[in-house]
């Protein structure tokens, strides 16, 4: 499966349930609206999202078209309205920020070894991997193992 077809069938999802959710969220109030938006979708966006890093930007828009809908379906918003002010309201950050910010809580949990074994393994401080002293010793540069997938090599 290819990241234009993972993204494809993330959108497909997404809007499904919006257009599910859309008749329902009408009668109920915006809390409660917000409480099943994050059930089927914001959930959904997260839910392997490292797979997102470094997407192009027509992915990445399309999936922040998903996130942009479901903002919608909460507040009200028309589709003419500016999204930023709405996704501050929510306090949530847009998709390639949200991607960015999960990548680094995940190294940061890494580097304070409070993950499985088996995430740890392969990311390392530089300063640990190199037998010598080096000027970016002093800096928190991380060194990833190589590893081929499907995907290329990573």
């Amino acid at each position: 499966m290819s990241l234009s077809s993972h993204v494809a069938a993330l959108c497909r999802f997404g809007f499904y349930h919006l257009r599910q959710l859309r008749p329902l969220c009408r009668s109920l109030p915006a809390e409660a609206t917000k409480t099943l938006v994050q059930a089927f979708i914001s959930c959904r966006l997260d839910y392997c999202n490292s797979l997102l890093y470094g997407l192009t930007d027509k992915l990445v828009g399309q999936v922040q078209s998903v996130q942009n809908a479901a903002a919608r379906l909460i507040t009200g918003a028309k589709r003419r309205e500016h999204i930023t002010p709405i996704l501050r309201q929510l306090h949530w950050l847009p998709v390639r920020r949200r991607v960015g910010f999960k990548m680094a809580s995940l190294v940061y949990q890494v580097l304070s070894s409070k993950v499985p074994g088996y995430l740890a393994d392969d990311i390392h401080l530089a300063s640990e991997s190199s037998a010598r002293s080096l000027r970016s010793s002093s800096k928190r540069k991380c060194s990833v193992t190589r590893v081929h997938s499907r995907f290329g090599f990573w």
